[in-house]
Protein backbone atom coordinates (compact mmCIF):
# COMPACT_ATOMS: atom_id res chain seq x y z
CA UNK A 1 0.00 0.00 0.00
CA UNK A 2 1.32 3.62 -1.15
CA UNK A 3 2.39 5.97 1.85
CA UNK A 4 0.32 8.81 1.40
CA UNK A 5 2.64 12.26 1.04
CA UNK A 6 5.13 10.02 -0.28
CA UNK A 7 5.73 12.50 -3.54
CA UNK A 8 6.80 15.39 -1.03
CA UNK A 9 10.02 13.48 0.88
CA UNK A 10 12.20 14.33 -1.83
CA UNK A 11 11.27 18.04 -0.99
CA UNK A 12 11.73 17.51 3.03
CA UNK A 13 14.74 15.49 3.20
CA UNK A 14 16.87 18.35 0.50
CA UNK A 15 19.89 19.44 2.71
CA UNK A 16 18.81 22.62 4.46
CA UNK A 17 20.90 25.53 3.98
CA UNK A 18 21.74 27.64 6.60
CA UNK A 19 22.95 31.22 7.58
CA UNK A 20 25.13 31.78 10.00
CA UNK A 21 25.32 35.72 11.34
CA UNK A 22 26.50 37.92 13.82
CA UNK A 23 23.45 39.57 15.50
CA UNK A 24 23.25 43.60 14.61
CA UNK A 25 22.36 46.11 16.83
CA UNK A 26 19.55 47.27 17.47
CA UNK A 27 19.07 50.52 15.77
CA UNK A 28 15.70 51.74 18.01
CA UNK A 29 18.17 51.44 20.73
CA UNK A 30 21.61 52.98 21.97
CA UNK A 31 22.55 49.87 23.74
CA UNK A 32 24.38 46.56 22.35
CA UNK A 33 23.08 44.14 24.10
CA UNK A 34 23.91 40.34 22.95
CA UNK A 35 25.43 41.63 19.82
CA UNK A 36 28.41 39.13 20.24
CA UNK A 37 25.87 36.59 19.93
CA UNK A 38 25.92 34.52 16.25
CA UNK A 39 22.93 32.98 14.97
CA UNK A 40 22.11 30.05 13.08
CA UNK A 41 18.88 30.47 10.85
CA UNK A 42 18.00 28.20 8.03
CA UNK A 43 17.56 29.41 4.26
CA UNK A 44 13.80 29.99 3.42
CA UNK A 45 12.63 26.32 1.25
CA UNK A 46 9.78 27.70 -0.37
CA UNK A 47 7.61 31.39 -0.88
CA UNK A 48 5.42 32.47 1.59
CA UNK A 49 1.70 32.54 0.53
CA UNK A 50 -0.99 34.40 1.71
CA UNK A 51 -4.10 32.35 3.81
CA UNK A 52 -6.86 33.20 2.01
CA UNK A 53 -9.22 33.05 5.46
CA UNK A 54 -6.74 35.63 7.31
CA UNK A 55 -4.56 37.12 4.56
CA UNK A 56 -1.28 35.86 6.76
CA UNK A 57 1.68 35.27 5.26
CA UNK A 58 2.92 31.87 5.93
CA UNK A 59 3.88 28.47 4.49
CA UNK A 60 4.64 24.74 5.02
CA UNK A 61 8.39 25.06 5.99
CA UNK A 62 8.97 24.69 9.90
CA UNK A 63 12.43 25.47 9.45
CA UNK A 64 12.04 29.05 9.04
CA UNK A 65 10.80 29.20 13.14
CA UNK A 66 14.17 27.59 14.31
CA UNK A 67 16.99 29.98 15.15
CA UNK A 68 19.78 29.00 17.34
CA UNK A 69 22.36 31.17 19.29
CA UNK A 70 26.27 30.50 19.80
CA UNK A 71 28.77 32.29 21.61
CA UNK A 72 31.34 32.53 18.74
CA UNK A 73 31.36 31.66 15.24
CA UNK A 74 33.35 28.53 15.85
CA UNK A 75 30.55 26.90 17.53
CA UNK A 76 27.87 27.43 14.99
CA UNK A 77 30.46 26.12 12.00
CA UNK A 78 31.18 23.29 14.59
CA UNK A 79 27.67 22.55 15.15
CA UNK A 80 26.88 22.40 11.22
CA UNK A 81 29.57 20.83 10.48
CA UNK A 82 28.53 17.83 12.90
CA UNK A 83 24.59 17.84 11.31
CA UNK A 84 26.22 18.02 8.24
CA UNK A 85 24.78 21.03 7.19
CA UNK A 86 25.98 23.24 4.65
CA UNK A 87 25.87 26.95 5.50
CA UNK A 88 26.85 30.49 4.36
CA UNK A 89 29.32 33.08 6.66
CA UNK A 90 27.53 36.23 6.87
CA UNK A 91 30.71 38.43 8.18
CA UNK A 92 29.85 40.92 10.74
CA UNK A 93 30.43 44.48 9.30
CA UNK A 94 33.08 46.76 10.95
CA UNK A 95 32.21 48.89 13.59
CA UNK A 96 32.68 52.61 12.78
CA UNK A 97 33.08 54.97 15.49
CA UNK A 98 31.24 58.40 14.76
CA UNK A 99 33.33 60.92 17.15
CA UNK A 100 31.23 64.58 17.55
CA UNK A 101 30.57 66.93 20.03
CA UNK A 102 27.60 68.80 20.65
CA UNK A 103 29.38 72.22 19.66
CA UNK A 104 29.97 70.37 15.88
CA UNK A 105 25.55 70.93 15.91
CA UNK A 106 26.33 75.35 15.85
CA UNK A 107 28.77 74.90 13.35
Amino acid sequence: MPMQGAGNCAKRTAMPIARIYQRPKNAMQSGKYRTDRWVLEFEPAEAKQPDPLTGWAGSGDTRDQVRLGFPTSEAAIAYAEREGLAFTLIAAPARKLKLQAYADNFR
